[in-house]
């Protein structure tokens, strides 16, 4: 087995990238779920099996997984797994214009407020601090208006402040806003966040913690395999900041091989 460290932002992508090319038959990434994106752009669309261990902050993938976050554990419950393969989703915007060089996320994208707190977290206080780094950055989110863009699906045009069309149930390591969204599936599952007001927004993230968003007034949830969105809004993929809208996202099936659980469903 042959051990690859990444030194700078987009190494990770060149590595598996050059090991794909050079014969490997299976990628293993121990970091972030940041780390594991850019591994991930580096394999699709080969069929090469890609298999995760916890090493950053929230650890959403491994965690929807059902690995858990402890690298001894994972690896063991890695080593049980099987391959399948999965559809992914690809991010095109005026932050990634090149259609030779697309980028893909295997988990979700946050247009709105979640991606303009991703904006806002001090990297020192996330190493310190982990995910608590982020609803520090997120309180003070809830002292002004929250801005508005218009998301585009199925023919139809709805302004929120807040939208996220994701492949995974987990958010941010504990929790669950797309609760219906599967790996397995080829579809997103798009839930979007109505108002301007941010004590509305505290209530949307109170029903969050108690699985219960969906059925808040203003939550609206559907599936889908294309979404645009206009206006102006941050963007985020993975947990990393793509730029600002307007964009789209889509999903391309067949995409890459992923070990997951036998049960994962």
């Amino acid at each position: 087995m042959q051990r690859l460290p990444t030194t700078a932002a987009g190494d990770a992508t060149k590595l598996a990238r050059q090991a794909i090319n050079g014969g490997a038959d299976l990628v293993l990434v121990l970091g972030g779920d940041g780390t594991i994106n850019e591994v991930a752009n580096g394999m699709v669309p080969s069929a090469v099996p890609l298999g995760v261990l916890p090493g950053g902050t929230a650890n959403v993938l491994a965690m929807e997984l059902g690995f858990g976050s402890n690298v001894e554990k994972a690896a063991a419950r890695l080593g049980k797994s099987v391959a399948k393969r999965i559809s992914v989703g690809r991010f095109a915007g005026e932050a990634n214009p090149s259609e030779n060089a697309p980028r893909y996320f295997l988990m979700m994208g946050g247009v709105g407020l979640d991606a303009t707190i991703v904006t806002n977290v001090n990297p020192r206080w996330k190493a310190k601090l982990g995910k608590l780094a982020y609803w520090a950055a997120g309180a003070g989110e809830f002292f002004h208006s929250i801005g508005q863009f218009d998301v585009l699906c199925d023919g139809q045009r709805h302004t929120c402040g807040f939208a996220l069309a994701s492949r995974v149930r987990n958010y941010g390591g504990d929790l669950e806003i797309a609760s219906a969204a599967s790996l397995l599936s080829d579809d997103f599952e798009l839930v979007t966040f109505d108002g301007t007001n941010p004590i509305r927004y505290a209530a949307y993230m109170a029903a969050v913690v108690a699985r219960q968003v969906k059925k808040m007034p203003g939550v609206r949830v559907t599936r889908a395999r294309e979404i645009e969105f206009q206006g102006t809004a941050h963007i985020q993929i993975d947990g990393e900041y793509m730029g600002e809208s307007p964009a789209k996202l889509e999903i391309v099936r067949d995409a890459l091989t992923l070990l997951m659980p036998e049960s994962y469903r």
